[in-house]
C-alpha cells in the first residue's frame, strides 16, 4: 500500500471519530469506545527526518561497484552461472 493512502485513510478515521464524538457530545452522552483492540497513530516525524537524512548522505549509484562490473563485462572475465541465477531466484520466492 502506497504511504499517501495510508495518510489519507488516517485522515478519515480522525474524522469519522472527531464526528462520532462530537454528534455523542451534542446529546449529552459521553465518548467510549469499545473495550476491544486499539491502535495509535504517531507522527514519528523526528525519526523519519532523521532516516531521511541519512538515506540522503549515501550515493545513489555505487560508481566503483557499476566501474568494476562494466571492466569485468568488456573484457570478457564476467562469467554467468546460470544454476545460481535459478537457485536464488527460487530462494527469494520461497
Amino acid at each position: 500500500m502506497r504511504i499517501d493512502q495510508l495518510n489519507s485513510t488516517a485522515s478519515q478515521l480522525t474524522n469519522e471519530l472527531s464526528s462520532q464524538q462530537a454528534g455523542a457530545q451534542k446529546a449529552g452522552k459521553s465518548t467510549q469506545l469499545d473495550s476491544g483492540d486499539r491502535a495509535t497513530l504517531t507522527s514519528g516525524s523526528s525519526s523519519v527526518d532523521s532516516l531521511v537524512s541519512t538515506a540522503m548522505n549515501f550515493p545513489q549509484v555505487r560508481q566503483d561497484m557499476v566501474d568494476n562490473l562494466r571492466l569485468s563485462v568488456t573484457s570478457g572475465q564476467y562469467e554467468v552461472d546460470p544454476a545460481k541465477i535459478a537457485s536464488s531466484m527460487l530462494d527469494e520466492h520461497a
